[in-house]
């Protein structure tokens, strides 16, 4: 069966009886017949994914674009976040007269399953048990997190994507969907993102959960019913984690040795200002995220091998690919996923026979810089969007 045919069979099943959606989003419920199946085994039974859209989609649903969040993202892409107040996360991409324009795409982003802004995680109610899930609730993949989305797309009735688009994470996930659904994919945009965890990427994670499960208050994964938080453990974690994503000579720039105060505390406070803006960014992270949910995504991260399941051989994940548009992007102080990671996946392209467009761009900011204003990144996905629009046929 086909997509179309996929998605045509769902809607007949289903009806309109699981869409909960809002103006702009809301919250798709599945029903106990249409479960998740996990890639580790198993099942999740009444599914939910929490989404927003922008824009309107076409008349023969060719414009839609999927944009993939990275690890500690959620779905409010371009709108304001219901918790801190922030604008959109990705807001210098997507918007009147950007690369993702909402008067021209429609633009879809889901909060991925594990998550913790409404899409069905640890801290979601176990329907067998009436209690969060906790640690019950059963590991997950980057190749589940699509799955769920495929679902949602099959209820929206979108049989096929002009785009999948994703940093990091969200990079990860572009690759899994032009790999496992390619026949639901015209163009995939692969950004600062890689095609399977390094030992050093293993590392840090660990680190992140181990400073969780150290906490006290976590109680074993239980703290949601015992009305606890482990907040102190989640913040070192996110501290540990925000290192990866700056560059030396962004932390250099911003920070270098300055003193917060005229004098040293001889003791352990903050002295120094980039301890005190990493405390602020561990601090501020726990009002928005749930610890349990970094678990299972850091978790998820790891397991994370695109060629694992082709022999080891990454040309060969992207063979059936071969009809697909991808542009890559990388940035040159990017150590996290440096660009020899996004050159990888590029030569397995080219042997693949794949379209293949990459861009190495000259910036200091590290990782997070497909998160912030660079000029070339929007130039060059502009341009990329373009050209893939026009052989799509959509209109200007």
């Amino acid at each position: 069966m086909d997509a179309a045919s996929r998605s045509n069979a769902l809607m007949a099943e289903t009806g309109s009886l699981i869409d909960t959606v809002e103006s702009g989003g809301g919250v798709m419920r599945f029903p106990e017949t249409l479960p998740l199946r996990l890639e580790g085994g198993g099942q999740l039974v009444g599914l939910e994914v929490a989404y927003k859209t922008y824009g309107t989609l076409n008349e023969d649903r060719s414009n839609a674009v999927l944009v993939c969040h990275a690890l500690t993202g959620d779905q409010y892409v371009a709108s304001p976040h219901p918790t801190t107040g922030k604008p959109g996360w990705w807001t210098q991409l997507i918007g009147p007269g950007r690369p993702l324009d909402p008067s021209r795409y429609f633009i879809i982003c889901t909060n991925v399953i594990g998550g913790c802004m409404g899409s069905t995680g640890p801290s979601s109610i176990n329907p067998a048990t009436g209690q969060p899930w906790g640690l019950t609730f059963p590991v997950i993949t980057i190749g589940d997190m699509v799955r769920a989305q495929t679902m949602l797309m099959d209820q929206l009735g979108i049989a096929s994507l002009f785009a999948v688009v994703g940093g990091s994470m969200g990079g990860m996930q572009a690759l899994q969907w032009a790999t496992e659904y390619p026949e639901r994919v015209f163009s995939a945009i692969c950004i600062a993102s890689a095609p399977r965890h390094t030992a050093q990427n293993i590392a840090f994670n660990e680190v992140g959960r181990q400073a969780i499960m150290a906490d006290p208050d976590w109680r074993g994964g239980d703290y949601a019913r015992l009305g606890t938080r482990p907040e102190k453990g989640l913040a070192v974690a996110r501290m540990a984690a925000h290192i990866t994503y700056l560059s030396e000579p962004a932390l250099q720039r911003k920070f270098g040795r300055e003193l917060k105060k005229a004098d040293v505390s001889w003791g352990f406070d903050a002295d120094f200002q980039i301890e005190s803006y990493l405390r602020h960014q561990g601090a501020s992270f726990v009002d928005r995220f749930d610890a349990n949910s970094y678990l299972y995504i850091t978790r998820a991260l790891d397991y994370f091998d695109l060629a694992a399941s082709h022999g080891g051989v990454l040309g060969e994940a992207f063979r059936k690919a071969r009809n697909v548009r991808f542009c890559v992007l990388s940035f040159t102080s990017d150590w996290l996923y440096p660009t020899t990671e996004s050159r990888d996946i590029v030569r397995a392209l080219n042997a693949a026979g794949a379209r293949a467009s990459f861009v190495e761009i000259e910036s200091d900011k590290g990782h997070d810089a497909f998160l912030l204003h660079e000029p070339i990144m929007e130039a060059a996905l502009g341009g990329f969007l373009s050209s893939a629009a026009k052989a799509r046929g959509l209109e200007p």
